[in-house]
């Protein structure tokens, strides 16, 4: 049996501010926004994901802001970094990970595969990671 993760609910204040930026600045795709009277529910998929997020009112008792360790791969954590970078998005410049935490990636470093990563928070805090994934073992 085959389990699929395909929805994280993402805790926000301002849900027009949240589609926004993850519309807008990321280039999610807006699945759908329904506002039932009571509920608010905007379903975003990132670019080529089969999860989405869902952002509104009346869905969770999170705090806005207080998500973290959400991640998204790519097989090219530089080119991602500067696409962020240019719709005004602001993130960190790229990392490796490795045994005693992260480091600035080094710009003569080619090898980035599961180990490059950038970060990123939306208008409300949550926090996101980026991570370069170009083959799996």
């Amino acid at each position: 049996m085959n389990w699929t993760l395909e929805v994280v609910v993402v805790p926000v204040a301002d849900v027009d501010r949240a589609k926004a930026f993850y519309a807008g600045q990321l280039g999610f795709a807006v699945d759908h926004d329904t506002d039932t009277g009571t509920l608010r529910i905007v379903q975003l998929t990132p670019p080529g994901s089969g999860c989405s997020v869902v952002i509104g009112s009346g869905l969770t008792t999170m705090k806005p802001g207080s998500l973290e360790g959400l991640q998204l791969v790519v097989n090219d954590v530089r080119a991602a970094r500067e696409i962020l970078a240019g719709k005004g998005v602001e993130v960190s410049e790229v990392q490796v990970a490795g045994p005693n935490g992260f480091r600035p990636a080094r710009e003569d470093e080619a090898e980035l595969n599961n180990v490059g990563f950038v970060s990123f928070a939306d208008p409300d805090g949550n926090r996101w990671m980026v991570q370069q994934i170009t083959s799996r073992a």
